[in-house]
């Protein structure tokens, strides 16, 4: 199977799971759908555009860039740094967010770990600095643009790594 083919099947099963998030908010039980490149998934039944919150469009609009590559500045679908991700996807679901990593960290509403949405900021520490963001899926997931060389993926909050290097998470709606 080609990388190209890959890659679109991940987007699938991303989106997939991100639907299945969404439509199951409220007092429905979340079905759970693995993530990765033999998953595959029926979404559950989907909600209404206009009913999703602003975090859950967000959530969409990011996920649609799966694949994208890492671009030092970017705020395109052509290629993403981290917080031109996450500022496309809520731009994309009619909300103005701050541009740079550290601009979102000083504006934002901070939340607590246990008060996770879909579509909250997560921030994480690396190299000794707040750096980085990504943007809440649900599931303890979250999409992000990763570094160069790297594409918009998807990456789970409790992996080792990122478990160590989140610092907080804010709200921007």
């Amino acid at each position: 199977m080609s990388s190209l083919q890959l890659s679109i099947n991940y987007k699938i099963a991303a989106l997939c799971v991100i639907f299945t998030i969404i439509s199951a908010c409220g007092h429905e039980q979340v079905r759970r759908v693995p993530v990765g490149k033999s998953a595959t998934a029926k979404p559950v039944a989907r909600a209404p555009a206009k009913s999703r919150t602003v975090g859950e469009r967000a959530a969409v609009v990011a996920l649609r860039q799966l694949g994208v590559p890492y671009v030092y500045g970017g705020s395109t679908d052509r290629g993403f740094d981290c917080s031109g991700l996450v500022q496309y996807a809520y731009a994309g679901a009619g909300r103005r967010i701050p541009r740079t990593t550290s601009e979102q960290w000083r504006q934002l509403t901070p939340v607590k770990s246990r008060d996770l949405r879909v579509g909250d900021l997560l921030f994480f520490r690396i190299d000794g600095s707040i750096s980085h963001v990504g943007l809440y899926l649900g599931e303890r997931r979250f999409v992000h643009a990763p570094a160069s060389g790297r594409q918009v993926s998807v990456e789970v909050l409790d992996s080792d790594f990122y478990r160590r290097a989140f610092v907080r998470a804010a709200r921007p709606y």
